[in-house]
């Protein structure tokens, strides 16, 4: 049984299923629910091909720390005040700092969505769902968005 249960959201249509999904499980085993959104560093979007120079590297990771955090909220208001919950924005690397967060919070269960970017984007950057459910040392539920609702 599942009683530490993290869920990584982005704000893409699967992630918000993979949160229904880890909420309902939290609900049925009693379980807690930590709520991850990750800030990605400034300077792999900086230097992505087609990025203009961007002057104000402090500028735009408050930027991104705060639209993170916004995703973040808007996640957390959806979750039942009937479940234990907490809210955690991280950063750096999507799959690694998920990967960290699970070990260093002893969760037994990773939930996120399929994907997050795109099928094309996701191929050429690589997938964090991929990684995690391969690189991760518990076990990870990655919830499809059902085939009446795929973009």
């Amino acid at each position: 049984m599942f009683r530490k249960i993290l869920v990584a959201v982005d704000g893409s249509p699967h992630a918000d299923r993979a949160l229904e999904e880890a909420i309902d499980l939290a609900r049925a085993t009693g379980g807690t629910l930590t709520v991850v959104a990750v800030t990605p560093d400034p300077a792999t979007l900086i230097s992505s091909p087609g990025a203009a120079f961007v002057p104000d590297y402090g500028d735009i990771l408050k930027d991104l720390n705060a639209a993170y955090q916004e995703l973040l909220d808007t996640a957390m208001a959806k979750v039942s005040s009937e479940v234990e919950s907490r809210a955690q924005l991280l950063h750096g690397r999507p799959a690694r700092a998920i990967l960290d967060e699970a070990e260093s919070g002893g969760h037994d269960l990773i939930v996120m969505g399929s994907r997050g970017r795109g099928h094309i984007r996701s191929l050429v950057l690589g997938s964090v769902s991929h990684e995690v459910l391969h690189e991760g040392r518990v076990p990870v539920l990655v919830m499809h968005l059902p085939a009446d609702q795929e973009q």
